[in-house]
């Protein structure tokens, strides 16, 4: 796996501004972005009875270590207005770190790789579309293997939509 790569996803208020006002926190904590994917719309997962999200994955550079680029991300989230309130609710933003190049890193607040890529279509599909041929670092599974062994049967539609 060659690069970082961040996982946006919203589904309260205006979402696709949620999502665009993420990318510009990042860079003004001087992480840089380098490709996005589509804007997917997608079903929620983990709690049925909320708005479809919106859902796309950046591909970023930054200096920072995989804990603090989690601190950076936290506090962009907590600058656009997220409150954690119930795990898999309704959020004006959420960010989460799928990779960090090949390494794989576990602490008390975070896993690297994202232990849910394999188990979520919403995180694949763009995964696929910015890179189908990239292992991941731990199954060594390319993207593409990946969603194609993926159970999800949750909805995500691409949307014409643009970051």
């Amino acid at each position: 796996m060659d690069g970082i790569f961040l996982l946006l996803g919203s589904n309260v208020g205006k979402r696709l501004n949620n999502l665009q006002e993420a990318i510009s926190e990042l860079k003004d904590r001087k992480i840089e972005i380098i490709e996005k994917s589509s804007v997917f719309e997608t079903e929620p997962w983990g709690r049925s009875n909320q708005n479809w999200f919106l859902n796309a994955i950046i591909k970023i550079e930054t200096t920072e270590n995989p804990e603090s680029l989690l601190r950076m991300c936290l506090d962009a989230e907590t600058s656009l207005g997220r409150k954690r309130k119930v795990k898999w609710g309704p959020r004006e933003i959420d960010i989460d770190i799928l990779y960090f190049n090949d390494i794989i890193f576990q602490s008390e607040n975070l896993k690297v790789p994202h232990p849910g890529i394999p188990n979520r279509r919403f995180t694949l599909l763009p995964m696929v579309e910015l890179g189908a041929n990239m292992k991941h670092p731990d199954s060594g599974k390319t993207q593409q293997e990946l969603l194609e062994d993926c159970d999800d049967e949750l909805r995500v539609v691409k949307t014409e939509l643009k970051l």
